[in-house]
């Protein structure tokens, strides 16, 4: 098994590129891939309870089902600890599955034959 990892700075400002990039982390995730999202700069907004539930753009499905199919099949759902505090996350307004990490973990995924691919 490989280790697809998708990066992720967008939300609501271009909701057509958040949506394929869980399109494509669900498909690796479908092919028996070890597959974690990290979102950082304002993706991160993605991770936050409700935030994701009324965003879609056609022909995509809703973004929020697309990240609940994510976590709840197994996917890595990796939000920036440095991109949290500025906008005031914390663990509390997280989704269910979603984890704030630091920039090591990231590196180590990738240092360790992670492929890596960024929206």
């Amino acid at each position: 098994m490989g280790h697809v990892i998708v990066s992720l700075s967008h939300a609501s400002e271009d909701v057509e590129r958040a949506s394929l990039s869980f399109t494509i982390a669900n498909a690796a995730l479908s092919s028996g891939q070890e597959v974690s999202v990290m979102l950082t700069i304002d993706g991160v907004w993605l991770a936050t309870e409700g935030y994701a539930d009324s965003l879609q753009t056609p022909p995509y499905p809703p973004l929020g089902e697309m990240i609940k199919r994510f976590v709840e099949d197994g996917g890595n759902l990796w939000v920036c600890g440095v991109c949290v505090k500025p906008r005031g996350i914390t663990e509390e307004h997280l989704i269910p599955g979603a984890k704030i990490v630091g920039a090591a973990t990231l590196i180590e995924g990738m240092v360790t034959g992670g492929a890596t691919i960024s929206f």
